[in-house]
């Protein structure tokens, strides 16, 4: 096929006609035949990211400070001899690679298809007929229509009437909105902040002067407090670790042992010491939630967000849409003056526009249609003209003509419109007590006015709209209340609305305007605004203050958005959501994208973060508990006792072994905390240490057992001793991942089966002499029985612990 092109400089300089003539399209668009043939010759309009190589990223696992600590564990051994140990670390070396490599490739397939799903749509003119596609389906010579909202997806020639305000800092770092108008260029990845136009796609993909569209989907790339806290966690294991495996080289180099032994040892006691799994457990955890939230219709657009809505406890939720249906209805009229109340609905439905598919132009369209006589009215008249709502000016506006006279009709907040017109000294106090009255029963209003004589405004009346709440909405708020979640309204409509509402599905009735923290000190604000049930009748500014306000009291705030103009709210919030619907801007800046309707997404995605942030607890008592429990035994058996109790390919044989089922700790069975989740590093630093100090004393317990009862020489104690702090470990694992009994959570099946595995493999290597010397099934079943009356008795424990510090 005939594949045309142009750059941008010669498309600035041709005429709209010539380019329409280039691209061999009409004003009615491609035919969706031409546009799938030119899909196939351009390719879609997306970005293609420049790959890693999967081997080299299966080699770069290879490479960090632990795999460094292994590989010299693995070099000394070769040194010193003991071929079957560098053999045996080599391959554990590369299992533990794979699963890593493995797992990682899972969550970033998972971000994969998370970008996928929140690509932006556009509306594009096919045939003659206005639909919505996928914005990588654009081709060059597609006509789009772009709006208040949208994220420009692919470079394009404006070619319609009108303006628009466009935010291109991201490109060119201009801070103030550039205005565009026909015959101007639109680039890739620019933000339409005002305004409506049709426009010709010039060039799409890697060919568009951006580079690339909005990310709307990202990695872990910036430290949460979640993050923060594992990284803490990490760095006190490593800097224990460290101080007591340098203690162990001093003393044994002063007793005179092999330097090559001790530093091979020193080696292997650091890696079983340190977070090895830290980062993989981290990543998976964080991309298994983020598909389970997609399953739920909440897709995950920053993966730190999971982590910020586990601990968030107030949630500033937009009541259009979100604690309401959105299935905005015509509820009523009250017509002015001479004016009748067809006249108020006819002048509303010319203030229009259908292909926009906004809600409330619809409600009165759809209202008008099922009036034969109204629609017919409405048919005698020819708009010349439109303007669509602006969230400044808050109306639409459109000259019409009808035989040989023309008009301006507009619609929108009645204090815009009555503030347009000229009227008595009643007038505004009459609409007044219109707007009023709707808004006792839980209506919002719209003021409609035309122009007479020379553009002077008219006000012709006003129109109720019914928004009910959502049939789900009065049980999602009792049971987000339930999990200590305060959940704020916060709407642009009337006060009396929102009180309605707020009524109605169960939320306090102090609902304050927004007047209510303008020009007040921000100490008095935060009081008033930590106080209040909701807001009525805010601006975007208002929304943005109210959640920064918040903050400063010390609460993690979640915010609910969906135009342009919700951006700097939905940025500063801990957690932002755009709902339903949203702009691909308000997408662009949320944390959290909803694909339903309804508060309960939220919840969901509230209870999901919550498990994750369980999952992550359990795993760090765990790690915690565990490294104290075999660093701290090695070290006093070394330093007092003069006494190796396992081998250097032991210690390996725990560390690595023993991280597959940790990798399973992502997908474990949790429930979610029924307050917001913070971290207590007081109690998680004191039930791990107090569970690993106990552990220790087991240990040493049956280190007795076996030197004293048993009389079993080095070798054998060895492979004894191993099989201990194997299946010790594990059992410790069922204790850490709940705060009740350890039966009160079953684990998940793949928890479950995992942890036999490897104790399985564990008992099997020690009964029959692989790898490690061989003890009998006498010695192992004895070691099996000796650790499950022990993990009764620190599960016992753990409940006392948790009994005394959550008080």
């Amino acid at each position: 096929m005939n594949k045309p092109s142009i750059d941008l400089q010669e498309a600035k300089k041709r005429s709209i006609a010539d380019l329409m003539q280039l691209f061999s399209v009409t004003e009615d668009g491609l035919a969706a035949s031409e546009a799938e043939k030119r899909l196939q010759a351009y390719g879609p309009n997306e970005i293609t990211e420049k790959k890693v190589n999967p081997f080299i990223k299966f080699l770069s696992n290879f490479w960090g400070p632990i795999q460094w600590m292994i590989e010299a564990a693995a070099l000394i051994s070769l040194i010193i001899g003991q071929l079957e140990d560098f053999i045996i670390i080599v391959i554990l070396l590369f299992i533990n690679v794979l699963v890593k490599y493995i797992q990682e490739s899972k969550a970033s397939n998972a971000i994969e298809l998370l970008k996928k799903k929140l690509s932006p749509s556009a509306r594009v003119r096919r045939g003659g007929q206005w639909i919505v596609t996928n914005a990588r389906e654009l081709v060059p010579g597609d006509v789009i229509r772009v709006r208040l909202g949208d994220i420009i997806p692919a470079d394009v020639k404006l070619i319609s009437e009108g303006y628009l305000d466009v935010d291109e800092s991201a490109l060119t770092g201009e801070s103030l909105p550039v205005e565009k108008k026909i015959n101007d260029i639109g680039y890739s990845g620019a933000i339409v902040r005002k305004g409506e136009m049709d426009a010709l796609v010039i060039l799409t993909g890697m060919s568009t002067y951006f580079g690339r569209t909005a990310k709307l989907a990202e990695k872990i790339d910036r430290p949460s407090h979640f993050q923060r806290a594992i990284v803490k966690i990490g760095n006190y294991l490593i800097i224990v670790t460290l101080l007591l495996v340098l203690l162990i080289c001093i003393i044994e180099i002063l007793r005179g042992h092999n330097i090559f032994y001790i530093l091979q040892f020193a080696l292997v006691l650091t890696i079983a010491g340190v977070p090895v799994a830290l980062p993989a457990v981290l990543s998976v955890t964080m991309a298994v939630g983020a598909i389970a939230l997609t399953k739920k219709e909440a897709i995950v657009s920053k993966l730190v967000a999971i982590e910020e809505m586990a601990g968030m406890d107030i949630l500033c939720a937009d009541k259009t849409g979100t604690i309401t249906q959105n299935a905005i209805c015509v509820a009523s009229t009250a017509p002015y003056g001479t004016y009748k109340e067809e006249d108020v609905l006819l002048y509303a439905d010319l203030a229009s526009r259908e292909e926009d598919k906004d809600q409330i132009d619809m409600a009165i369209i759809e209202n008008v249609k099922e009036n034969k006589e109204l629609a017919t009215a409405v048919s005698q008249y020819k708009v010349l003209s439109f303007k669509p709502f602006d969230p400044v000016w808050k109306r639409t506006e459109a000259l019409v003509k009808k035989d040989d006279s023309k008009f301006k009709v507009t619609k929108g907040a009645p204090q815009m419109i009555v503030a347009l017109c000229k009227g008595d000294s009643n007038f505004e106090k009459d609409v007044n007590e219109h707007v009023e009255r709707f808004a006792s029963d839980g209506y919002r209003t719209l003021g409609v006015a035309r122009t007479v004589g020379d553009d002077i405004w008219e006000f012709v009346g006003v129109i109720a709209l019914h928004d009910p709440p959502r049939d789900d909405s009065l049980d999602t708020i009792k049971t987000a209340q339930s999990m200590g979640l305060d959940v704020k309204m916060i709407t642009g409509d009337h006060v009396a609305i929102a009180k309605n509402i707020a009524k109605k599905v169960g939320l306090g009735i102090d609902i304050q305007p927004q007047t209510a923290i303008i020009d007040v000190p921000d100490e008095k604000a935060a009081e008033i605004v930590e106080r209040a049930d909701g807001f009525a009748q805010v601006f975007p500014e208002h929304k943005y203050r109210i959640v920064e306000l918040l903050q400063k009291k010390g609460h993690i705030v979640g915010m609910t958005g969906d135009g342009v103009n919700d951006v700097p709210a939905l940025q500063i919030a801990d957690a932002g959501i755009a709902v339903a619907g949203a702009t691909d801007a308000a997408k662009s800046a949320a944390d959290i994208v909803l694909t339903l309707p309804g508060i309960s997404v939220i919840i969901d995605s509230i209870k999901e973060s919550r498990k994750i942030f369980r999952r992550m607890t359990n795993y760090s008592i765990y790690r915690m508990g565990e490294t104290i429990r075999l660093v701290f035994f090695i070290t006093v058996s070394i330093i007092f006792f003069n006494f190796y109790p396992i081998s250097a390919l032991m210690v390996v044989l725990l560390a690595l072994l023993n991280d597959f089922p940790i990798m399973t700790i992502s997908y474990d069975n949790v429930l979610y905390s029924s307050k917001p989740e913070r971290w207590n590093m007081r109690t998680l630093l004191g039930v791990s240490t107090a569970l690993g100090l106990f552990g220790v004393f087991a240990s040493f317990g049956l280190l007795y057992i076996g030197i004293n009862m048993f009389h079993l020489d080095h070798e054998i104690l060895q492979s004894f001793i191993y099989l201990k702090l194997s299946v010790a470990g594990h059992l410790f694992l069922f204790v850490a991942r709940t705060k009740g009994p350890f039966w009160s959570v079953l684990p998940s099946p793949i928890l479950f089966l995992t942890v036999v595995l490897t104790q399985l493999i564990a008992t099997i290597i020690t009964v029959y002499g692989i790898l490690l010397p061989a003890m009998g099934w006498k010695l192992a079943l004895f070691v099996w029985g000796y650790s499950i009356i022990w993990f009764l008795m620190t599960d016992i424990l753990k409940l006392l612990i948790y009994r005394v510090l959550e008080k």
